[in-house]
Formats: C-alpha cells, sequence, structure tokens
C-alpha cells in the first residue's frame, strides 16, 4: 500500500468522463414518478456536457432513479425536454445521465457545449 489516498477532486480512472464538462448556471425542473403521484423539484445547473448535467434541486432524488427534467439552455428557442438517470446525489446536489437522446437534442446539447468550450 502506497499510504496515499486519491485526490477527491479527481475520479477514479475506472469512472472518467466520456464527454469534458462545463460550468453552467441555467434553471431545470426534473419531474419524478413515485408513489403513484408526479412530484417535481426546480434548480439550478453547475455543470454541463454532451452527455448529463449536474445541479442543485428543491428536493432530494435517489440515484437510479430516472427523471424527466426542462432545461433552459442558452441558443435554444424552448427549454430542453429530456429523460435522465440520476447518477449520484450529494444532499440536493445531483448528477444526471441523458437517456434516449434525438439527434436533435444531441446537436442542440452540442452546440451548447462548443460555445461554452470557447468562452462565449
Amino acid at each position: 500500500m502506497s499510504g496515499t489516498a486519491p485526490k477527491p477532486d479527481r475520479l477514479p480512472s475506472d469512472v472518467r468522463r466520456r464527454f469534458s464538462r462545463y460550468a453552467l448556471d441555467v434553471r431545470l425542473l426534473v419531474n419524478v414518478f413515485r408513489s403513484g403521484a408526479t412530484l417535481s423539484h426546480w434548480g439550478r445547473s453547475h455543470e454541463f456536457g454532451e452527455d448529463g448535467i449536474g445541479g442543485t434541486l428543491t428536493g432530494e432524488l435517489e440515484p437510479g432513479e430516472v427523471v424527466s427534467m426542462e432545461v433552459s439552455l442558452p441558443l435554444a428557442a424552448y427549454p430542453l425536454k429530456v429523460r435522465a438517470l440520476v447518477r449520484y446525489r450529494h444532499g440536493l446536489l445531483h448528477g444526471f445521465e441523458f437517456l434516449a437522446l434525438s439527434p436533435e437534442q444531441r446537436h442542440t446539447i452540442a452546440r451548447v457545449c462548443e460555445m461554452l468550450a470557447a468562452g462565449k
């Protein structure tokens, strides 16, 4: 044993992200179906990438839950409506992986990521 712990700001090599993340502060609406009812949570994003988004919500979701979400992206005339998987939760901070995106949604997300990467 080396006696050194991995740095907390780095992900282990087996869970490194496939796509870059960019700082983005936009409004989120997340809906989850539980016990016969739909619960809605509002929030703000803090990071965005081609495969997902991270943000703080007004309520807690559990990792593994599938949600529907609306994301108000720059460059988009209307909120992006997608399904996503809750990948992690730390208090009210959540990470989501986008599921089954259409080609148009992928194109919109890629355009936003290009804009964010250029620092505009």
